[in-house]
C-alpha cells in the first residue's frame, strides 16, 4: 500500500533553488516519487511512497523555513500513483498571475467539513468552485458555480466580469486541497468583498471526513496523480485519463467513436490536428515498444 501526502505551505524561501537539490535527494534516497514545486512563496505538491519514505520527506520539508507548522492531506493507494519524481523550481506554487496577491497575510474564514453543508445552504451564500473546467464537470457541490476556467489564472477576469452578479452575498469557495482559495480568498478581500469563506482543507478533507449519506458533493473528485479521480471515503473513481489532452473520461467513453487510446477522445478529438493525432500515435507506440522490452519510456513517466 501506498502513502499519498498532498501538501502546500506558504512560506517566504530566499532562495528556492538552494532547496531544490537536497529536497530531490532525500525524495529518492527515502524511494519517493511525485511532484513538488518550490517557489520564493513556499512548497506544493503530491508525492507517494512507502510510509516510512514519506515520514522522512515530510521531515525534511518540516525543517524548512517557516515550514514547521506544515500541513497535509493523506490517503493511499494499492498501485504507484507516480511513475517518478519532480522537483520544480517555479514562480508561483500556483500560478494565478497576481504579484499582490500574498495568502500569509490574510485569507477567508475556514470553515470546517462538519460545518460546510450548513454556510453553503444559507440563502446569502454564493458557493464558487475555483478548479478548471474539466475538474468541475466530474464533480461539484451542488448548486455551486462554476466558473468556467481554463486556469486557475483566469480566475481574476472571471470575477472583474461577474462581481456585480454577488453584490451583498457571503462567498464561500473551494477547491482540491485548500490551496487555490488560499489566494482567492486573498484576492476576494483585496477586491473589497466583505465576508469570504473556504473549505478547510478542500474537497479531499470533505470526503474524507463526512460520511457519503449526509454529502452534499455529487460526482468525484478530480486528482492529479494515477487514480485519476477519487470519490466518498477518497476511494478510487473510475475515470481514466485520456493521454491526448489530459482529461478525465469514463470507462465507457473508450467505447466512442471518436476514442483512440492515446490519441483521442470524444472531449478533445475536434480540437487537435491530423499531425498533432499522429504525434499521440507515435509517443503511444514507442510507449508500448518500451513495456515491450521491459524498460520505461520517459513518455510514459511524463504521464504519471
Amino acid at each position: 500500500m501506498y502513502r499519498i501526502a498532498a501538501l502546500y505551505h506558504f512560506t517566504r524561501f530566499p532562495d528556492p533553488a538552494a532547496l531544490q537539490g537536497p529536497l530531490r535527494a532525500v525524495c529518492e534516497a527515502a524511494h519517493v516519487r511525485g511532484s513538488l514545486l518550490l517557489a520564493r512563496e513556499g512548497i506544493n505538491g503530491t508525492v507517494a511512497g512507502p510510509p516510512d519514505g514519506i515520514d522522512r520527506v515530510l521531515a525534511h520539508i518540516r525543517a524548512l523555513p517557516g515550514c514547521a507548522g506544515l500541513d497535509w492531506h493523506e490517503s493511499h493507494s494499492a498501485d504507484p500513483p507516480f511513475g517518478r519524481l519532480k522537483v520544480r523550481l517555479k514562480q508561483e506554487i500556483v500560478r494565478m498571475g497576481q504579484p499582490d496577491v500574498d495568502p500569509r497575510s490574510k485569507v477567508g474564514h475556514y470553515v470546517e467539513p462538519a460545518d460546510w453543508n450548513d454556510l453553503i445552504g444559507s440563502p446569502d451564500v454564493t458557493v464558487i468552485d475555483t478548479r478548471n473546467d474539466f475538474e468541475v464537470a466530474i464533480g461539484s457541490f451542488e448548486g455551486a458555480i462554476d466558473p468556467q476556467t481554463e486556469s486557475f489564472g483566469d480566475f481574476p477576469g472571471w470575477w472583474a466580469a461577474n462581481a456585480h452578479r454577488f453584490a451583498g452575498q457571503r462567498i464561500a469557495m473551494f477547491c482540491t486541497g485548500g490551496i487555490r482559495c488560499e489566494k482567492s480568498t486573498n484576492y476576494l478581500l483585496g477586491q473589497g468583498v466583505g465576508e469570504v469563506y473556504h473549505l478547510r482543507g478542500g474537497i479531499l478533507n470533505y470526503l474524507e471526513t463526512i460520511p457519503e449519506r449526509d454529502s452534499l458533493w455529487r460526482g468525484d473528485c478530480f486528482v492529479f496523480d494515477g487514480r485519476v479521480s477519487v470519490g466518498h471515503g477518497l476511494r478510487q473513481g473510475a475515470h481514466v485519463l485520456c493521454h491526448a489532452c489530459r482529461r478525465p473520461i469514463r470507462p465507457e467513453d473508450t467505447e466512442r467513436l471518436e476514442y483512440e487510446a492515446g490519441a483521442a477522445c470524444h472531449l478533445c478529438a475536434h480540437e487537435t490536428s491530423a499531425a498533432d493525432k499522429d504525434r499521440f500515435r507515435e509517443r503511444k507506440r514507442q510507449i508500448d515498444l518500451a513495456r515491450a522490452r521491459g524498460t520505461r519510456h520517459l513518455g510514459a513517466a511524463c504521464d504519471e
